[in-house]
């Protein structure tokens, strides 16, 4: 018998209300349904992200791996997409896959040695950078969702969401954001993009230094890549550095990242709005960061 973690089960109450509910009330079956047909050995306690369950496995032949079932969605329907074609070159490798339900059994790695753990601000936004670099390098294939989709989407919802923001600062910069946007929505870009790149979502192991994890893929620009580092461990004065670096390593047009940096920016003050929460400060603040000239 699986223990479902209780974040677990109340993050997928909040976010998904009655399909979360049945999902995780269907979480024991369905988990040992895959223990079974995958032949696999529990080897140790789950653990759980937002949305998924992952349970240290090991396989018929010993090799230790993770099985991880979550609720599919328009984000997660993509993941085994991408790491399928990345084929654990940058990004963790997918050993088994089904698609009716969006399981997955991965390789194992050190959830230990987590790039959030690094000591070195400025090395872990490097190690985000030119793992990005590798990743986005590709095409995204056919069927994944795509950047000018959401960005139209965005803009479209901008108007109403102006109206919802009291303060005249912040709704200043929301249509800024917007205005920014709308310059580059034409040409959204076509690299597989990962999304959701933050340093807890790079992992460590024997075969490589650092691996990318969980996925969010879409078909887009790398410059909406960026956002993430910028607001790990949060450092104002940091905040142009990082964009700097970071551009430096991919090789982007800084005026273009910028627009889709922005883009983040606006797509996470709509779900703010939508959701009856105040805009972040910090969010803010790193908008102002990069509008500010060059020293």
């Amino acid at each position: 018998m699986i223990d479902i973690p209780q974040e677990l089960a109340a993050s997928q109450q909040e976010y998904n209300g009655e399909a979360g509910r049945a999902f995780i009330a269907g979480l024991p079956d369905l988990t040992a349904g895959f223990l079974d047909r995958w032949e696999l050995t529990v080897d140790g306690r789950p653990m759980h992200g937002v949305s998924a369950l992952v349970l240290p496995v090991l396989r018929r032949d010993g090799t230790p791996a993770v099985l991880k079932l979550q609720l599919l969605d328009e984000e997660s329907e993509g993941e085994p997409v991408a790491l399928r074609l990345w084929d654990g070159d940058g990004a963790v490798r997918l050993l088994d896959h089904d698609e009716p339900t969006g399981t997955m059994l991965l390789e194992r790695l050190d959830s230990s040695r987590m790039l959030a753990h690094h000591p070195e601000a400025h090395e872990s936004v490097l190690v985000i950078a030119r793992l990005l670099a590798h990743l986005t390098s590709s095409p995204a294939p056919a069927g994944l969702r795509r950047l000018g989709d959401i960005a139209q989407a965005m803009l479209e919802q901008t108007p109403w969401a102006l109206e919802h923001i009291p303060d005249p600062g912040a709704r200043r910069i929301v249509a800024d954001c917007a205005a920014a946007v709308r310059e580059v929505v034409d040409e959204p870009g076509d690299r597989l993009l990962h999304w959701d790149l933050h340093d807890e979502n790079v992992l460590a192991c024997e075969r490589a230094p650092w691996l990318a994890i969980d996925p969010k893929p879409l078909a887009g620009d790398p410059g909406f890549e960026l956002w993430p580092a910028l607001d790990n461990r949060f450092d104002a004065d940091d905040v142009r550095w990082r964009f700097d670096a970071m551009t430096d390593v991919l090789g982007l047009d800084r005026a273009r990242a910028r627009a889709w940096t922005y883009g983040r920016l606006l797509q996470n003050c709509l779900w703010d709005i939508e959701d009856g929460r105040p805009l972040q400060e910090r969010q803010l603040e790193i908008a102002r960061r990069l509008r500010e000239p060059r020293g």
